[in-house]
Formats: structure tokens, sequence, C-alpha cells
């Protein structure tokens, strides 16, 4: 409630015009004043005036503190129906930024160890592990550009063979991993501050749990596995480079016109292979096995030794590697009319690439290819393990 002290008499608009401020001294310079009468008692005018000021005072007090409280429960029910809203809000929009934190970032396969074994032989077969995490997720092992078959795959721990390459490979290769969409995985040493394959998380007291837990590696490192050559192979191809086109009549009997099998059989025994009854040489009397001087016995008494060979075929030319045997069939009958070792494989744009070294055809490096161009038939392998 609104209080209004003018009287309609004082209005700015009905009020005269107020003479100049001289005139106004003058007039009351001129007044006569009465003197005070003794026994009159003072006047009660001041009083009522300041009673009235005090109630007005009071009462706009009243009013100011009524419109404050209403504004103020104004506020506080904005407050609370916003506050109310938010609340409602809030459930989705956290799962929507779960939803979005946990797609966004997901685990990555991560690997966080060192080859287990740092140098193998360029024959391939030799099985390597590397440990790390989410390594189930890769999908291909590349090493020095030859696709590694897996052998196992678990989240902390995967399994590789070494892929066979050229003996002119020897040396440092990089190891590669991907994962099945083909996108580079991270290789890290242990070492420094990186995490690898945490999720990350939404909260702020999840943020710190995973740094908390986070592993401490290195900054990401190339693999390298380095080929070195088989002493057991080089003995093998050793043997067949130095007695190609001079027999070891010293050692061996010499079968002519048919001494293939024959001199493939004395490469193994210079590679470590050991006799037994189903094949063998007595070096006394000249007596063999079929399996020593045939090349159809000698096919036959592989595929009875899976411990000792894998027989392939022409179009698995990619695995075969330097000190396997090549076996042809220049007739297409079935048999086997001609046994090599195997002391040249070269794998390119184009495929792969075979020379092989031997008797009765003599030679140290016969492509494969030519051979079957002028003789016919067909080829298939041992892969020697």
């Amino acid at each position: 409630m609104l209080f209004s002290f003018f009287t309609p008499a004082s209005t700015p608009a009905e009020s005269p015009a107020e003479p100049p401020v001289v005139e106004r001294r003058a007039a009351r310079r001129a007044r006569h004043r009465a003197e005070p009468v003794r026994n009159r008692r003072p006047s009660s005018g001041a009083p009522r005036r300041f009673l009235a000021l005090t109630c007005a005072g009071a009462i706009l007090s009243v009013s100011a503190f009524g419109a404050a409280a209403a504004a103020s429960a104004g506020e506080k029910s904005t407050v609370a129906a916003a506050s109310a809203a938010s609340a409602a809000s809030t459930p989705a929009s956290a799962a929507a930024n779960d939803e979005i934190s946990t797609s966004a970032f997901a685990a990555r396969p991560t690997v966080t160890s060192g080859l287990s074994t740092a140098a193998a032989p360029f024959t391939g077969g030799t099985q390597v592990t590397v440990t790390g995490e989410q390594l189930d997720q890769v999908g291909q092992v590349v090493v020095g550009g030859v696709a590694a078959p897996i052998v196992a795959a678990a989240p902390g721990q995967l399994t590789f063979e070494v892929p066979a390459v050229a003996d002119s490979s020897l040396g440092d290769v990089p190891v590669a991993f991907t994962d099945a969409a083909g996108v580079p995985v991270a290789v890290a040493a242990p070492g420094t501050a990186t995490v690898a394959g945490a999720a990350a998380p939404v909260l702020l007291a999840a943020q710190l749990t995973a740094i908390d837990e986070a592993v401490v590696y290195a900054a990401p490192q190339p693999l390298t596995l380095t080929y070195t050559s088989n002493p057991a192979i080089d003995a093998q191809v050793g043997y067949v480079l130095t007695y190609w086109s001079g027999y070891n009549t010293a050692e061996y009997t010499v079968l002519g016109g048919v001494d293939c099998a024959n001199f493939t059989s004395q490469s193994l025994v210079a590679r470590g292979w050991a006799m037994d009854a189903g094949w063998y040489y007595d070096r006394a009397t000249g007596a063999m096995s079929p399996s020593w001087s045939s090349s159809t016995a000698m096919r036959d008494w592989l595929n009875t030794r899976p411990d000792l060979a894998t027989p392939l075929d022409d179009s698995q030319r990619g695995l075969v590697k330097v000190g396997d045997i090549a076996q042809f069939d220049w007739d297409g009958s079935g048999d086997r009319d001609h046994t090599a070792v195997v002391t040249r494989v070269e794998h390119g744009p184009g495929g792969t690439t075979v020379w092989v070294g031997g008797h009765t055809k003599d030679a140290d490096y016969w492509n494969v290819d030519e051979a079957l161009a002028s003789g016919g038939g067909g080829v298939s392998y041992f892969s020697l393990r």
C-alpha cells in the first residue's frame, strides 16, 4: 500500500508560482512576532508530526519487506523448478555421455613387450610371443613385409610363426601388427608414462581411478626380428652346392642316370637327419632302402613322417623355403620322376620363384618354372622341419 503526504492544495500541478527569493525574505522580516505568553502550554504539533512520520516509515518498511519476500519466494520457485528440470534431464544426459565415451574411447590393442625371440632362421617356423592388452583384436602380423600366421591370440598374449624368406633376406626386419580393420597397433616397451588400452571414464572419480591404475610404458618403438642362417640348412645346401657336379664317390655309391633321390638323401644326412629302418644307406655294403634311392618311395615315406616334413602342392609355393625338397612328375602319371633340393627362393610381386639343385639333371640353381616348361608335368614339395 502506498501513502501520499501531499494534500490536494500542495500538488505541483495546483501550487501557485512561488515569489522570488528576495521578496519572501522581505516578507518574513516585516512580519510581526508576538511575544510568547509565559502561561501558554507548548504547542503539541511537533510531537504529532514526529509520530506521524514514524508510523509512515513503519508502514513503508512493512510494505517493502512484503515486496521483497514476495520477490524472494518467486525466485525460489523459479530456482526449484529449474532444479527439478535439471534433475529430470540428468539421467538421460549421463546415459548419453556414457554412450559417447564408451564408443569414442574403446580399448585398443597394444603391444607392451619385446619379442620373445629376437632372432630366427630364414627358413621360418619359429614361434614368437608378445604380451600386451587387447591382443585378441590383432588381425595380422607382418614380418619383413611377409604375413606371419597367428598361432594363438588372447587379450594379454599373442603368438605368431615366423614366415620363411629367401636366404638373401638375412638381417634385421621390422615386425608390425594391425587390427582387423588394418589400423596399426601401438607398440610400447616398459618405461615411461603411457596409458595403454584404458577406456576414457565419464566421471572425475573414474578418471582418477584410471590414472591411478595406469600402466607405465615407454614411447612407441618398432619391433625388429633378425633373420639368421640355419646351421643345419647351411650344411645341407652347402653339400648340394659342393657335389652337384663332382660326385662324392668316397662316401656314397653313384646310381648312374637315376641318382637324384640318392643325392637328396645324402644332403639330408648332411642336414643332420638320422637314418632309421625306413630310410638308410649302408656305406660298407652300399645297400640302401627304396626311400633313400627312389623318388616315389621317398614321397611315400615322407608322408608317414609329419614330424619331419609337410607336403605342399605348387599352389602353396609361397611357403617353400631353402632346404626343402622338390619332386617332379614329368608325365602326370601320379608317381615322382625327379627329386631335388631347393637352393634358392625369391618372393616378388608376381609370385614366388624357386630354384633347385641336384643330380641326374646336374644343377646348382635350376629354375622350377623353366624345368616345368621343358619337361612338362607338375611339381610338389615337402616343407622340412
